[in-house]
C-alpha cells in the first residue's frame, strides 16, 4: 500500500512541473511588449517588399515610398537580386525616417526576417499611447 502513493507522484510531478515551466511564457505572451507583438503596434512593413503581399489598409507613409521605389522579390526571385532588393529598401526605409528591425524569431504574423518600423509622429502615435500620456498629465497635474 505504501508503494501506491509514490506512483501517484512519479505520474503528478512531470504535469505539475510542466505547468510550472509554462507560467513564464504565457506571462510572457500575455505581456507582450515591443513592435513585434500581435496587431502590429508599430505599423512595421517587411524587407524587401513582397510581389503577393498587397500594402495594408494603413500602410506607413514609409512603407509605401520603399513599395514605390524597390522591386519586389518572390519565392523564385535569384538570391542576387534578392540581396539587392532587401540592401535597397532598407536604404530607403533609413533615407526615409524608419528604423530597420531584424526579427529572429519569425511566426505566422511577422514571417520576414527584416521589418522597417516607420517613425510616426505623436499626433499619429496609438490611441493607447495617447490615453497613457493623458494619465500622466493628469497624475501630475498639468
Amino acid at each position: 500500500m505504501s508503494a501506491h502513493p509514490i506512483s501517484v507522484l512519479r505520474l503528478i510531478a512531470p504535469l505539475f512541473l510542466a505547468l510550472l515551466l509554462s507560467l513564464p511564457a504565457i506571462a510572457a505572451q500575455a505581456e507582450c511588449s515591443g513592435c513585434l507583438c500581435p496587431g502590429n503596434p508599430c505599423k512595421l512593413c517587411a524587407l524587401p517588399p513582397t510581389e503577393n503581399i498587397p500594402p495594408a489598409p494603413d500602410e506607413a507613409e514609409t512603407c509605401l515610398k520603399i513599395r514605390e521605389n524597390v522591386a519586389p522579390v518572390s519565392k523564385n526571385t535569384e538570391p542576387s537580386k534578392h540581396y539587392a532588393s532587401l540592401n535597397n529598401s532598407m536604404r530607403e526605409c533609413v533615407k526615409n525616417g524608419g528604423d530597420v528591425i531584424v526579427n529572429s524569431r519569425r511566426n505566422n504574423e511577422f514571417p520576414s526576417k527584416h521589418y522597417c518600423k516607420p517613425y510616426i509622429s505623436p499626433a499619429n502615435a496609438n490611441i493607447r499611447d495617447g490615453a497613457h500620456s493623458q494619465q500622466k498629465d493628469e497624475r501630475s497635474g498639468n
